[in-house]
């Protein structure tokens, strides 16, 4: 019984994620076109409120086509990996509903990022188009790098709190954030999750300006809806995380919620004030 509720708590936690990542997505146009003197998308429902569920459903309803040279399993199989890692990383968040409480939280987390460069390696490798395979080479050789930087700043929270659970460092951060001690530690953490999802200043995998699209050059429709499922999903989580680590809250606080709501708003943010 127990077993079958966390599993249907897991279930509700995923479709949240994938309404907050349509939201994302919405709050991520709204906000380039402030920053770019203009409105954004206004015209489906509301003042634009269901533009992302449009584009999902022009996406999906799409003709598949895929390059006759591709390998056509491992081209159609990675998305759909990729966005699978991407939700499924989200157990290792500290929740009080009792969704799983991860005595190596920390450990599961890095083997579930470095699991995620496997898809965009697979996705540019067969598509067999020269700019796909470029993208995945660069997404491979950035996601390494930067994954030492990541696991370097959680091995001094490891050393800090003593334990491998994300649950204790909003014990630890009852009185003071930890972002407030290390300052320089949140700047590198925040660098290096922007260079995990593959974000701007370090979009290389993605260079519209220098591999047409990257490693997504070939795809379109549902498998490219996937694919931007999963890197906003990515993102969601790296704003959540970012709140856990360094600026903590109660995870059934309002606060909580506001802290990774701004996080993401950071994220694009950057993308605005650093255009390539």
């Amino acid at each position: 019984m127990m077993l079958f509720i966390e599993i249907v708590n897991y279930l509700v936690l995923i479709v949240c994620v994938l309404i907050g990542v349509a939201f994302v997505t919405l709050l991520e146009r709204k906000v380039l076109g402030y920053i770019q003197i203009r409105k954004g998308p206004n015209k489906v429902g509301y003042m634009g409120l269901l533009q992302p569920f449009s584009d999902a459903l022009k996406l999906f309803t799409k003709e598949p086509t895929y390059s006759i040279v591709s390998n056509f399993l491992a081209y159609y199989l990675s998305p759909v990996f990729s966005l699978f890692i991407s939700l499924f990383i989200w157990v290792v968040v500290p929740y009080k509903v009792g969704l799983l409480s991860f005595n190596l939280g920390m450990l599961f987390f890095l083997c579930c990022l470095s699991l995620g460069v496997y898809s965009v390696m697979i996705a540019g490798w067969s598509s067999n188009c020269k700019y796909s395979l470029l993208g995945g080479l660069r997404a491979v050789a950035q996601t390494i790098s930067y994954e030492v930087s990541l696991a370097l700043i959680l091995l001094s929270f490891i050393m800090l709190i003593g334990g491998f659970n994300f649950e204790l460092l909003s014990k630890y951060q009852e009185f003071t954030w930890f972002i407030v001690i290390c300052f320089p530690l949140g700047l590198v953490w925040f660098s290096s999750c922007l260079a995990e999802t593959n974000r701007t200043p370090f979009d290389f995998s993605e260079g519209e300006s220098e591999l047409v699209s990257g490693f997504n050059t070939e795809y379109s429709g549902g498998g490219f809806a996937l694919i931007f499922m999963a890197e906003y999903s990515s993102i969601l989580f790296m704003s959540v995380l970012f709140v856990v680590l360094f600026l903590g809250s109660d995870s059934s606080s309002v606060m909580f919620y506001m802290k990774s709501v701004f996080m993401a708003f950071v994220f694009i943010w950057v993308r605005g004030t650093l255009p390539r």
